[in-house]
Formats: C-alpha cells, sequence, structure tokens
C-alpha cells in the first residue's frame, strides 16, 4: 500500500510522515531537502535556479516513486511529485521566474513520468493557513527558508486549493491542520489515525 502525504511548505508533512510510520509500520520515504544541491541557491535566486531544482525534484521523487512500487512494501511517502508539477513549477512560470522554454520542457518531461508511475493508494492532504505556515517554518529555523516571501507562500496554497479539488487519480484525505497540534496533543493525532482508518477501509 501507497499513503502520500501532500502540503504546503510547513504544512507539516514530514513530521506527520515520522509518526504514521511509527503507529502503522509502513517504511517512511521523505523528500531529498538535506542533500538538495540546488535548495539554497533557489531561495537566493529563484530566477536563476528555478528549473535546475524542479528537475532534481522531479529526477527525485520519480526514482522514490518506482522504488516505492518495486519494494512491495507498505510505504508512507513524504509529498508527490503531482506536486512539483501541478503547484510548484506552474507557480514559477507564472511568477515569471520559469521560462516559458524551461517550463515546456519541464512539462514534457513530467508527462512522460506520468505514464510509468502509478499514483498513491490514499492521498492525505495537509491544508493550513499561511500565519500557520510562517509559525511553523519559522520555528523549524532552516536558514534558506528565511528569504520565503509570504507572497509565494499564498500563491502556493491557492495552487494546492485548486490541485486538491480537481485530484482524480485515487482517494483524497483533506486535513485541516490549523486547530490540530498532532505533535503534542496524543487526542488530534488520534482524531488523523481515526480517519485515515476509515479511508483505509475503504481500500480492500
Amino acid at each position: 500500500m501507497h499513503i502520500a502525504i501532500a502540503g504546503n511548505i510547513g504544512a507539516g508533512k514530514t513530521t506527520l510522515t515520522k509518526l504514521l510510520s511509527k503507529h502503522y509500520g509502513w517504511e517512511p520515504h521523505f523528500e531529498d531537502v538535506v542533500d538538495n544541491p540546488y535548495l539554497d541557491d533557489f531561495y537566493h535566486q529563484m530566477e536563476r535556479w528555478s528549473f535546475n531544482l524542479q528537475v532534481y525534484f522531479l529526477n527525485s521523487r520519480f526514482r522514490q516513486v518506482l522504488q516505492i512500487r518495486e519494494s512491495g512494501k507498505n510505504v508512507i511517502q513524504d509529498r508527490t511529485i503531482y506536486e512539483d508539477a501541478s503547484i510548484f513549477a506552474p507557480n514559477l512560470h507564472a511568477m515569471g521566474l520559469m521560462s516559458n522554454r524551461d517550463f515546456q520542457n519541464y512539462s514534457s518531461l513530467f508527462d512522460l513520468m506520468q505514464e510509468l508511475v502509478g499514483a498513491p493508494d490514499l492521498l492525505i492532504y495537509l491544508k493550513s493557513s499561511i500565519p500557520n505556515l510562517v509559525g511553523q517554518i519559522h520555528k523549524r529555523g532552516r536558514e534558506y527558508e528565511n528569504s520565503i516571501s509570504i507572497d509565494y507562500l499564498n500563491k502556493l496554497n491557492e495552487r494546492y486549493e485548486s490541485w486538491a479539488k480537481t485530484y482524480n487519480k485515487g482517494k483524497l484525505l483533506t486535513i485541516d491542520v490549523d486547530q490540530l497540534n498532532f505533535v503534542d496533543n496524543p487526542e488530534d493525532l488520534g482524531h488523523i489515525i481515526n480517519r485515515i482508518d476509515a479511508e483505509i477501509n475503504g481500500l480492500f
């Protein structure tokens, strides 16, 4: 079984991935942030490094999905390949931070990859307001994220909302995390687990 968690920067994807992996015994697959050689450059000079960054993420996530398929294990994945192509790359293009040529090249590459990967059995979308995202980003204190603008986060949030409303590749569970503290409050985590259990039972 392949479960994936989607959501904007700071929504809590990695934390929830770890907690659910521990609860269910699923194998976690995390986003390649630590070893990404473009991330720091991108946040300081978005227009110059946007294409490089998105291709790196696309390559990393495509490899990850192939590994998930080959493993035959129950897996939980932190962020999906669809978010790169449906949210981050189009947003950079719309903001004038990725050229038409680069965006068309990127989109063509994604379309090819998409034919070879399957959608997750269940997609969990962590919906969050901008103030909550900003609070979480500041709390974790990643230096390269200090330059992320409210405008950039807001544009991503709008795209996430549109994408979630039209997602049709499989089962989708939307969780509003603004009122939930699943890190410190076991009841809040239990609420999420109960909702996931209900969805998983419907998969069989």
